[in-house]
């Protein structure tokens, strides 16, 4: 299992309930760029429509970019593939102001899957208690060496 991207800035601003695994659906050559390292998953997120569920600002470039078809677009909405139980509890889940992450890609026999997470915004001055957790943290590690 190899991670092909991650989603640092989600753990910063969001607090995560829980975790799931879901398949992603792609084309062939941007199966091909996302193996090849090129994801961008900063500022996704994840809607349900339909009883389906969507990723939403997944950027992946095309794999060759001056031989990329004429109507391709990086940014496109990409299903996402969660069993039908999983999908009425999310969305459940979601009706209570909750919101679908995706923390990583990563490959998986050799299919692509992301890490959604369902979680809740922090606000501004939880993110400054997160900081100066972190850097107490660092400081008592540093004298402890």
């Amino acid at each position: 299992m190899s991670t092909l991207a991650i989603n640092k800035r989600a753990t910063f601003d969001y607090e995560t309930l829980e975790k799931f695994t879901a398949g992603i659906e792609l084309t062939g050559h941007e199966t091909k760029s996302m193996k090849l390292g090129h994801p961008n998953i900063v500022g996704a997120h994840a809607i349900i429509r339909d009883n389906e569920v969507f990723s939403v600002n997944i950027d992946i470039p095309s794999f060759q970019p001056l031989n990329a078809p004429s109507n391709y677009d990086p940014l496109r909405t990409r299903k996402l593939l969660l069993r039908r139980s999983e999908i009425k509890y999310l969305a459940g889940k979601l009706l209570s102001g909750l919101t679908l992450v995706p923390l990583k890609l990563y490959t998986d026999h050799g299919l692509v899957k992301v890490e959604i997470a369902l979680a809740r915004g922090r606000k501004k001055h939880d993110k400054r208690e997160l900081i100066k957790k972190r850097e107490s943290d660092r400081e008592i590690r540093k004298f402890k060496k």
